[in-house]
């Protein structure tokens, strides 16, 4: 029986275009899918989108639509990511779905039974774009530091209630136990500070005839769930809870990803509302930090918004991911510049992977007729290299998984330069050897960049009549399985140069 794995991201909320903060997280949950997949794990990768709450319905009403219509029309630019960025997510769930909304209810249901839900009137402070309440101590001159240019809303109204204050010790005795539940370590610190700090229920309703886009409370049509709680149920929803229980009990629990702005709704809200409705808590959550461009933060209101779309359309898919896996911090904040975008593909893609990759094929071709020579003992060390790949990203360290990448391939590359088998063979001298080995690590190279730019891997690997849907992991990343004879041809160019004007920008 397979072994399985579930990764999901984050719904983004469909109040805007996808930008280039998603796109990282979609990309990065991508691999960690594929890198499981290549170790013959049975994977569920879900997204989706979030379409409950003010913001939608407030967008919805300004542009004189309906709520459902607005966003069918943004849920598409988000399916839409599927093909532009090269994903492999297997679930696309959408909150509006009538699986999802049954669920939910259920989901409330079973925390009211809990005696987790009840009813009161309370007094917020409320940031309508992060639809979360607010503290004193969370505003900065009473303004939201995440949407500073929103006014906070102060809110007096009934509605429901989480017990989120019974479940403080709990979450404490959780991240006790499981020391690398967030990762990385400073946002597993920040949030074990932030429950021990002490947890106050949060409101989980919103009164229907002031914001009616929202899935119904059960037993009480006065009322809608709040944004938060309804999303959440998603990550159970789409992999069939409550009705398909065999396959939910075969993926959960999984692995979250998600921005340092969800910290708290992820790693403590939803943990103790799994707690509530008496299901185990997630595997594993991953935190990345935001991206800012050219050193400030992206806004609508400073024109810097970048569409990942576009992106593609000027680069092309594999550039885009490589850069915002290798060129981004894995765990702080990273800043987009046009500049350091250009030099890591030519630098690292250009220069370093396609450029190995047409020297190899070409010597192979001129020396070896084309076919891979007799096996030669490992001269690049790459069992080291799998085991610093793998522990990088297995800690969800994609930075550090392209810098270990890029070592073996330069000392591939080193290896030529000191190896001169143009030289050797003017002199007779048999390069065969040589070529076998630089063969070799390039099907590793290959197989590597399979999570990473699964497009431009699959060619490397066509090279050496390698199809990438044969590949798996670890027995055939072990040494000795490229069999000589094969044929190896070289491919048109991986990674065309940009142009001289866009290099020198």
């Amino acid at each position: 029986m397979k072994k399985t794995y579930y990764i999901t991201t984050t719904l983004p909320y469909v109040n805007a275009d996808p930008h280039i903060g998603f796109a990282l997280e979609i990309i990065q949950a991508d691999a960690i899918a594929r890198w499981h997949r290549l170790h013959g794990e049975e994977v569920v990768f879900n997204t989706g989108t979030d379409e409950h709450g003010q913001k939608i319905y407030k967008n919805a009403t300004e542009a004189n639509m309906d709520p459902k219509a607005y966003c069918d029309m943004y849920a598409a630019k988000f399916h839409g990511l599927k093909d532009s960025l090269d994903l492999s997510y297997t679930n696309f769930i959408r909150t509006t779905d009538a699986n999802h909304v049954a669920a939910a209810q259920e989901f409330w249901k079973r925390c009211a039974d809990a005696g987790d839900i009840y009813k009161a009137r309370y007094q917020s402070k409320y940031c309508v774009g992060c639809e979360l309440v607010k503290t004193d101590s969370e505003l900065d001159h009473g303004k939201c530091p995440i949407h500073p240019k929103m006014d906070v809303e102060t809110r007096d109204e009934e509605n429901y209630f989480f017990k989120w204050s019974n479940y403080a010790e709990a979450l404490t005795n959780l991240y006790s136990a499981r020391p690398d539940f967030v990762v990385p370590d400073g946002r597993m610190k920040e949030i074990e500070s932030f429950v021990r700090g002490g947890l106050q229920d949060f409101s989980i309703s919103r009164l229907a005839s002031k914001m009616p886009w929202g899935i119904p409370v059960p037993g009480d049509a006065e009322h809608v769930m709040y944004v938060w709680f309804d999303a959440l149920v998603n990550y159970v929803s789409t992999i069939g809870w409550p009705t398909d229980m065999a396959t939910f009990e075969s993926f959960w629990p999984g692995v979250q990803t998600a921005g340092k702005d969800n910290l708290r709704q992820q790693s403590a809200m939803w943990q103790a509302m799994l707690m509530s409705a008496k299901l185990p808590p997630s595997r594993q959550i991953f935190i990345h930090g935001f991206i800012t461009a050219e050193g400030q933060k992206i806004s609508k209101s400073t024109g810097n918004v970048i569409n990942p779309y576009d992106l593609v359309t000027q680069y092309g898919t594999d550039a885009v991911r490589y850069f915002l896996m290798s060129g981004m911090p894995s765990y702080e904040d990273g800043d987009f510049s046009k500049k350091l975008f250009e030099e890591t593909y030519t630098s690292k893609l250009v220069n370093g992977v396609g450029n190995l990759a047409a020297r190899t094929a070409t010597m192979v071709e001129k020396y070896c007729e084309g076919k891979v020579p007799a096996v030669q003992p490992d001269r690049f060390d790459t069992a080291t290299f799998w085991k610093d790949y793998a522990a990088a990203l297995d800690s969800f360290r994609f930075d550090e998984a392209a810098r270990v990448l890029e070592r073996y391939v330069t000392g591939v590359n080193q290896a030529i330069d000191s190896e001169a088998p143009f030289k050797k063979a003017k002199e007779g001298i048999d390069v065969s050897p040589f070529m076998y080995q630089l063969s070799e690590a390039q099907r590793h190279i290959g197989i590597a960049l399979l999570p990473v730019i699964p497009a431009a891997a699959a060619r490397i690997l066509g090279q050496i009549s390698i199809r990438f849907e044969d590949v798996a992991l670890p027995d055939d990343a072990e040494w000795g399985k490229l069999v000589p004879g094969t044929t190896v041809v070289k491919s048109a160019i991986l990674f065309p140069r940009l142009p001289p004007a866009a290099e020198s920008k």
